[in-house]
């Protein structure tokens, strides 16, 4: 875990790789669940038997959506900021989906900084996170995500 007390604590990790987490399960019951709450049914998700027909290794795939839904719980013990009042998923720049996450399978995220920067009183922290597929050279989901942490008085002060 990388700890940040200030913007220049985040400014040194530009470029480093701030964690990999451990894999994770992606089973039939999340994907379902996960149609269930955004009402994405479309068969390659849900229909078990279909795909067990059709599907090019007899498996449904998770949604995309939910491969990039992972990423805030994966990556929650990347880094530590200290004096945090709040933090706020600020958005996503690019995401590229590459290789399907098949029920059953195991993801894991890789984080690296791309750039941290002051803005509007707060730290903007951009990122670059891939989440893997075990056995798979390419990775599933390729996202470049932003994040606002807003700091404590102290942790302002130049």
């Amino acid at each position: 875990m990388h700890v940040i007390e200030s913007i220049e604590d985040a400014k040194a990790l530009e470029g480093s790789e701030v964690g990999l987490s451990d894999w994770r399960v992606i089973d039939q019951t999340r994907i379902d669940q996960f149609a269930e709450a955004t009402s994405d049914y479309q068969w390659i998700h849900v229909d078990t038997e279909r795909a067990e027909r059709e599907m090019p290794d007899g498996r449904t795939i998770a949604h995309g959506y939910l491969t990039l839904a992972l990423i805030p719980a994966l990556t929650k013990d990347f880094i530590e900021v200290k004096q945090l009042t709040r933090a706020i998923n600020f958005g996503v720049n690019k995401v590229r989906f590459y290789t399907p996450v098949p029920s059953g399978a195991r993801v894991r995220a890789r984080a690296t900084v791309l750039s941290a920067r002051r803005r509007g009183g707060a730290l903007l922290l951009t990122s670059e996170i891939r989440i893997e597929v075990e056995g798979e050279r390419k990775p599933a989901c390729v996202a470049e995500t932003l994040g606002m942490y807003f700091f404590g008085e102290q942790a302002t002060a130049d």
